[in-house]
């Protein structure tokens, strides 16, 4: 259990990430998804290419050199982009009542627990909310 939630409080436990809040004073609980920025992979990807069309077009070699590395830096860079079959990145965030925000960075595995325990949280919340109504 990442999220464990008492009458009064409420604790969080994923990896070395721990806080401990009173229920009051949670103002927003949820997950953020973020889309993998692959920037670093795209641009080395267009150097090799332009190196490889310099070296075609501008240099006289015959021997076609430049195309074994060339493609092994392709086969490289498509093995780094695609390794990781998850295309978003996954976050715990949590606002509170003294304008504070904790963001926790989670496995992607571990998305659907912690979001099941983020809905016993509101029912919870919703319950606690009604009882103070009645």
């Amino acid at each position: 259990m990442f999220l464990t939630i008492t009458s009064t409080h409420v604790h969080f436990c994923y990896r070395k990430e721990r806080w401990n809040y009173a229920f009051d004073e949670i103002i927003e609980l949820g997950l953020i998804r973020k889309k993998k920025n692959y920037f670093l992979i795209n641009a080395i990807f267009i150097a090799v290419t332009a190196s490889a069309y310099y070296c075609m077009l501008f240099t006289k070699t015959a021997d076609l050199n430049y195309i074994i590395p060339a493609l092994l830096a392709f086969t490289v860079l498509t093995i780094l982009r695609f390794h990781n079959p998850a295309e978003f990145d996954y976050y715990v965030l949590v606002r509170d009542c003294y304008q504070k925000e904790i963001i926790v960075k989670i496995r992607s595995k571990d998305k659907n627990k912690i979001g099941k325990q983020i809905d016993e949280f509101f029912n919870l919340q919703f319950e606690r909310m009604t009882m103070q109504t009645a």
